[in-house]
């Protein structure tokens, strides 16, 4: 674990949300299975093998000798999750989390959660996606988006902010939408800021009919789980979700496809893209993060940009 000890005993104090390191991507040997997370005013630290009380105390001397040192006076608050099995502890090492908590990233922000559940209520590793979805808005005056499986409302935020028109946010998970009128009222971005993001609490593949009268859409957003058991499964539900977006898109517009699994790689987009919806032209892929870089970026966080037809 020197590696996680030595990033700690170097860090800045942070000026968002963000990661700080990222022993998934492969670069750190040995310390594939840690994860450090700002989340301000907290630290969060994922393990997604058991480790021992020994190397906990470690990280949380290292974390209270540097924050001793970058942020004198401050509480030092961190909270650890070990995630093993599909399954997640979450546990305050020390200090406390506010309630609500709310972060800021990019000049947004956003509530977040890190004492429950594996996802916080921000992704951290979409900040590139986020970022690439609010400067389109902002070239495209009048853009029109369609927001599947929302969560937490993230791209509708960065698409408003960019000044799209509208932005219609659907999840089967109404309480995340909730979370995401939360995300929009932080953001002067509410009912009382104009109201221009709807939320629909919708089984994605019984809705299509009214999301088709209420496009077309000069964006489509897709960012699915790659798994989860009686919603989607990305191995055989992606391409459901490809056949539909040519009426859906409106001329010229365009679908950013998202896929966050180490099992299927960008091939598994493409090809099916090119077989399924050959019409639509592939643009680009949008970079990750530098602080998600990975040894093997096919493992790693794959989004893709394709354009309609003109």
């Amino acid at each position: 674990m020197q590696a996680l000890l030595d990033t700690i005993a170097a860090l800045a104090l942070p000026t968002e949300a963000g990661r700080v390191f990222h022993g998934r991507g492969g670069l750190h040997p040995g310390c594939e299975h840690w994860v450090l997370d700002w989340f301000e005013p907290v630290w969060v630290l994922t393990s997604f093998q058991a480790v021992s009380e020994d190397e906990l105390a470690r990280v949380g001397q290292a974390l209270a000798a540097r924050w001793a040192l970058v942020a004198p006076g401050q509480a030092l608050n961190w909270v650890f999750q070990c995630r093993q099995d599909h399954h997640a502890e979450t546990r305050l090492m020390a200090g406390s989390v506010p309630e609500p908590h709310v972060v800021t990233a990019q000049g947004a922000r956003y509530a977040v959660h890190v004492l429950k559940g594996q996802n916080r209520g921000l992704f951290l590793d979409m900040a590139e996606g986020r970022r690439w979805v609010r400067a389109r808005a902002a070239a495209q005056p009048g853009l029109r988006v369609l927001n599947l499986f929302a969560y937490t409302c993230a791209f509708s935020v960065a698409a408003l902010q960019g000044g799209a028109a509208e932005v219609i946010n659907v999840d089967m998970a109404s309480g995340a939408l909730s979370i995401g009128r939360r995300n929009h009222e932080l953001n002067g971005l509410g009912k009382e800021g104009g109201g221009r993001a709807s939320y629909l609490a919708h089984d994605i593949f019984n809705s299509w009919a009214k999301l088709k009268r209420s496009g077309p859409y000069g964006l489509v957003i897709v960012d699915p789980p790659s798994f989860q058991k009686g919603s989607f499964v990305a191995t055989k539900d992606y391409a459901r979700l490809m056949r539909r977006l040519p009426e859906l898109l409106a001329p010229g517009g365009e679908a950013l496809l998202c896929l966050n699994t180490p099992k299927l790689d960008t091939a598994f987009l493409r090809d099916q893209m090119a077989e399924l919806v050959p019409a639509l032209q592939f643009v680009e892929r949008l970079p990750n993060p530098p602080a998600f870089a990975d040894a093997d970026p096919e493992r790693a966080l794959k989004v893709l940009v394709y354009r309609a037809p003109a």
